[in-house]
């Protein structure tokens, strides 16, 4: 089946691609959630009437995408977690853990766009922040050991 995106999908295109896929792939996904219409002589000239108004759109999301991505450039955060033999974490530290931790400091990303798997061992590791298609910013993470309490108890 013929259709034109109607949004970036990623691993298939941008938007105004026009492309063939199987049918479906276009009738349970792509048309339903409005990433993409069938390849008519109307629906093309549909999307190019749209054009303009998406290039705009497109141009002001890059820019606040960047704006914030300015606001993240150098941030390291430092996670304090209980680990056991061999700096093994009991646990992780996961894209949530570095959405609330960002959001402590005043800065608001959503989870999903955190591009980091999960960490199971102390270390320093860097996650990348997919603000937008063409801006992403690494953000270096610190993950330290919880200070072992000395003496026992009687």
């Amino acid at each position: 089946m013929k259709v034109i995106l109607n949004d970036h999908v990623e691993h298939l295109g941008d938007r105004g691609t026009t492309l063939e896929v199987k049918p479906g792939y276009a009738r349970n996904f792509l048309i339903p959630k409005g990433l993409a219409y069938e390849a008519t002589p109307a629906n093309l000239a549909r999307f190019k009437q749209q054009t303009k108004n998406w290039e705009q759109q497109e141009a002001k999301d890059k820019g606040e995408a960047e704006v914030i991505a300015g606001q993240l450039a150098g941030t390291e955060l430092t996670f304090v977690r209980r680990a056991g033999e061999g700096d093994a974490l009991y646990g992780s530290v996961t894209s949530s853990d570095v959405a609330e931790a960002l959001a402590e400091r005043g800065l608001t990303v959503d989870r999903r766009k955190i591009e980091l798997e999960h960490i199971k061992r102390l270390g320093t590791f860097t996650a990348g922040i997919r603000l937008h298609r063409d801006v992403r910013v690494p953000v270096t993470l610190h993950v330290k050991p919880e200070a072992q309490e000395q003496g026992s108890e009687a």
